[in-house]
């Protein structure tokens, strides 16, 4: 009796880790989401940006000619 109640018990202990292990992957999965985000409106930004730069560098290329 003691053998299979033994495996009972460690078969839900070991569900209970891969428990844990999934809420922090799951956690750590939506961390990078959030992440990925602010760097992609960071990138949209930034390409604005020089957009905008090399628009005024043309404009001015063609005042010098």
């Amino acid at each position: 009796m003691f053998w299979p109640m033994l495996a009972i018990a460690l078969g839900f202990l070991g569900i209970a880790v891969l428990g844990v292990l999934a809420i922090k992957v799951f956690l750590e999965v939506q961390r990078l989401g959030r992440q990925v985000a602010r760097t992609t409106e960071r990138i949209s930004a930034a390409a604005e940006e020089l957009e905008d730069a090399a628009t005024g560098l043309a404009r001015t290329g063609e005042t010098l000619r």
